[in-house]
């Protein structure tokens, strides 16, 4: 997979509801301008063990040409590459969600939600 050709990507927990609920939105606002796909694709592990850390599934990333930003500092830049990217591009996301956890209740929504504003990380790529 080259990744020039698919930037920018949004990786997220794909084994996750409220994750994959976010991912559908994200998709829909982006109308086919962002590849999106799951932390636990074929595709998502390459790019896990590729260029993210251990930390890679703390969070939501998302991948530019420059940084990989993960969790808070992702979103900015999400919602940049929402409004600003041109190019459609086919998407990997997959809409049946393996969720082996509670995550449709309500501590569940603010636990993740709390997670992407406490989690943190930026990655400049080479």
């Amino acid at each position: 997979m080259d990744l020039n050709e698919s930037i920018p990507i949004m990786l997220y927990d794909d084994k996750c509801y409220l994750c994959t609920k976010f991912a559908k939105i994200v998709n829909s606002l982006a109308k086919g301008k962002i590849t999106i796909i799951g932390h636990y694709s074929t595709k998502g592990e390459e790019i896990r063990k590729k260029i993210l850390d251990e930390s890679a599934l703390d969070m939501f990333w998302l991948i530019d040409e420059k940084y990989a930003n993960g969790g808070r500092t992702g979103i900015i830049p999400l919602i940049r590459a929402i409004l600003s990217s041109k190019k459609k591009r086919s998407n990997h996301i997959d809409l049946e969600v393996d969720c082996e956890q509670e995550c449709k209740n309500v501590k569940s929504v603010f636990i993740r939600s709390a997670s992407i504003l406490s989690s943190s990380k930026k990655i400049k790529l080479k």
